[in-house]
């Protein structure tokens, strides 16, 4: 085997890509902050017992392991970074009231998602804590959808969808973990087959609810929809009620967003404990998943601090993949030479921001990532920046 040859699933990333992506990070990162959230940088690596507490069997078939040459302790490479804010803000801030937190680094996952997907993301995410009530749902749903646009994409649609309604429909029922999370798995993938065989054992009431879940999606007439077929609870009336006020905000904040609901998606219900959303990249509900987030009140209390909380998280290098290629960025061509002016004058021009590309010689008719549309000359004993179509 080459030794040269990279791992299944992951990519080095050249120049013009990096570039864009590292621009995206940043306008993520300053949208993040004008809505008052500070960055964290948590390790990739920790011990294996906090990454994977309280997140379910699914994040730990996607952690990779090793053991500390220091400690002879079991680590994981993080797969996720929520685990380890609700960490950062129970153990290290410990505040009072409202916490706003954003994150931006690399996770590893043992397999790719998809059969052209990567296994090394790019995860950006951003997370409140201290706040029960919708506006903190509203709050982080504003914030993705106002980075998604100001990173360039136009055209979102909103899935909305609520873990209490199934929770609602299967209330008073036991079922062995097993069976439950084979339940979510056919539930999330609709698979009407595979449901009708695990809910045989169910009563009759509870099974045809079950059933019907997976035909709840679509328009605002699923909440509808879901109010007269699923029975009348507390526990569903209040996920509907949430659901139509969070709509409802939307709406009249955002009127270009399109708006579906799933009462059947359940991807990632190890952590949501209430609203869950997932933000595709494109109108009518058919687009691209871009961006997933929720409600999680119960991921800090594995560490000792059970407090409200939602957030949302995306890939950045998926992101890049869904946008046009930027064009070339301007720069100046500079000759080499050694002489103290030109030097001053190319620090100079640095210095105010601008990219110079110092020509090296034999060189001179190489191209890179930077469009050089002006050129560094001498004129009249010094140097001056002129057109490169005027340029001798």
């Amino acid at each position: 085997m080459s030794a040269w040859l990279l791992p299944d699933h992951i990519a080095d990333v050249l120049p013009a890509e990096a570039r864009h992506i590292e621009d995206l990070r940043r306008t993520l990162l300053e949208a993040a902050r004008r809505y008052g959230y500070e960055l964290v940088m948590p390790p990739l690596v920790e011990h294996l017992e906090s990454l994977l507490t309280g997140t379910g069997e699914a994040l730990d078939l996607q952690t990779f392991k090793l053991v500390d040459q220091l400690s002879g302790r079991t680590l994981g490479l993080r797969a996720d970074t929520t685990p380890q804010v609700a960490r950062i803000d129970a153990h290290l801030l410990n505040r009072q009231g409202v916490t706003r937190l954003c994150y931006c680094g690399p996770v590893l996952h043992t397999r790719a998602t998809a059969a052209s997907g990567s296994r090394e993301l790019l995860q950006f995410g951003a997370e409140i804590y201290g706040h029960a009530g919708l506006e903190a749902d509203l709050e982080v749903l504003e914030l993705a959808l106002d980075a998604l646009r100001a990173a360039g994409l136009r055209r979102l649609g909103v899935d909305l969808g609520d873990v209490r309604v199934v929770d609602a429909v299967l209330h008073g029922c036991t079922l062995s973990p097993s069976t439950l999370a084979a339940l979510h798995a056919a539930l999330a993938a609709k698979d009407q087959a595979t449901l009708a065989a695990i809910a045989q054992s169910l009563p009759t009431p509870v099974r045809e609810r079950v059933l019907t879940l997976p035909r709840l999606y679509g328009g605002a007439e699923v909440l509808s929809a879901a109010a007269a077929q699923l029975g009348d609870t507390a526990l569903l009336r209040a996920a509907l009620d949430d659901l139509r006020w969070l709509a409802d905000q939307l709406r009249q904040r955002d009127a270009a967003v399109h708006l579906t609901f799933d009462l059947a998606d359940l991807r990632g219900y190890a952590y949501y404990t209430g609203v869950r959303f997932s933000i595709l990249a494109a109108d009518g509900g058919q687009g691209e998943e871009i961006a997933r987030g929720g409600r999680y009140d119960e991921v800090g209390a594995v560490f000792g601090r059970r407090r409200p909380a939602v957030g949302f998280s995306l890939d950045l290098k998926q992101l890049v993949r869904l946008l046009p290629t930027p064009p070339l960025r301007p720069a100046i061509r500079a000759p080499w030479r050694h002489d103290a002016a030109l030097r001053a004058a190319i620090g100079r021009l640095r210095a105010a921001g601008e990219t110079v590309v110092c020509v090296l010689p034999g060189h001179e008719h190489e191209v890179d990532e930077f469009a050089c549309d002006r050129v560094l000359a001498e004129r009249n004993g010094g140097w001056v920046v002129v057109p490169l179509e005027t340029a001798v």
